[in-house]
């Protein structure tokens, strides 16, 4: 236990994270970097862009209630004080996304309304299925659906826009680099906190496991949305041809992302997600429930 509250404790987060990787930067990326000209310059592009940046946003915005809501549902107080410093991540998370949308021309007066349009319906799904749990001070589900289900999800998205955007958009990717150390550390804290909450309550395996399931379903649902039926697929396809003539590489988990079709990029990532749920949840004794595919 001892370990434990060192771990997750706030000093911890205070030398790991604000004095740590995020010194010096504002909304996560270096002083004075700015969206690349060329894409704000390009409509589809751009909006693409928006896009895609939304469903991040809504993503941490369930995140946010999530780590929120489970404080006074944990046993704890370990665990109560990592979930406040978890929030505050999910909210910084939040602004640094929503400041995208801004870098990005997005008026402020039209954010909830550009939200509104663009969140994904699957995504919204996703999020209500695990702030089912949440709403009900579900600690033990609450932790898989945020900390395993969410932050993995969250953390190879942010891997694969990563990858993509090292060449392309640097500042983007300083951004990300610092949400993916916050995924990193919320997913340690679902597998080391939860483990032995599960040998403590067997008979909740069958009810977690099925929410995994209804998660993974509407997560593969938004990957299927935004790779297949993806209004920027031309513009998309000229980018990275561009990339292959000038030798830059987006590696992601062995493979290059300038050389597949987006059906193939869906492919990778929904087998990259969906193999680090089996591992993460066979560590904590859960069975990995294979979902549908949309």
């Amino acid at each position: 236990m001892a370990d434990f509250l060192s771990a997750y404790s706030i000093q911890n987060w205070l030398e790991s994270c604000p004095q740590a990787y995020l010194e010096g930067t504002e909304y996560g990326h270096l002083p004075g970097e700015k969206e690349p000209e060329d894409l704000i310059a390009n409509p589809v592009l751009r909006e693409d862009a928006i896009r895609s940046t939304v469903q991040l946003v809504v993503g941490e915005k369930c995140a946010l209630a999530a780590s929120s809501g489970l404080i006074n549902a944990a046993p704890d107080e370990a665990s109560k004080c990592f979930l406040a410093t978890q929030t505050l991540d999910e909210a910084r998370h939040i602004e640094v996304f929503t400041q995208r949308l801004l870098d990005l021309g997005v008026p402020k007066r039209d954010l909830d309304e550009t939200i509104r349009t663009y969140a994904n319906p699957n995504l919204v799904k996703f999020a209500e299925v695990l702030l089912e749990k949440v709403d009900r001070k579900d600690f033990v589900a609450g932790v898989v659906g945020q900390n395993i289900v969410l932050e993995g999800l969250a953390f190879s998205v942010f891997e694969m826009l990563k990858a993509v955007s090292d060449e392309m958009n640097p500042k983007f990717a300083h951004t990300l680099s610092g949400t993916i150390a916050d995924e990193r550390r919320h997913v340690g804290f679902g597998e080391n906190r939860i483990g032995s909450l599960i040998k403590q309550h067997p008979e909740r395996k069958s009810e977690i496991e099925r929410m995994q399931k209804e998660m993974s379903y509407y997560m593969l649902a938004t990957f299927a949305d935004a790779f297949r039926n993806n209004p920027a697929r031309q513009q998309i396809e000229h980018v990275k041809a561009g990339m292959r003539d000038s030798g830059v590489r987006a590696d992601y988990h062995g493979a290059n992302l300038a050389e597949l079709s987006p059906e193939q990029m869906e492919s990778v990532l929904a087998d990259t997600v969906l193999k680090e749920f089996k591992i993460r949840l066979g560590r904590i004794g859960i069975e990995y429930q294979t979902p549908a595919h949309p």
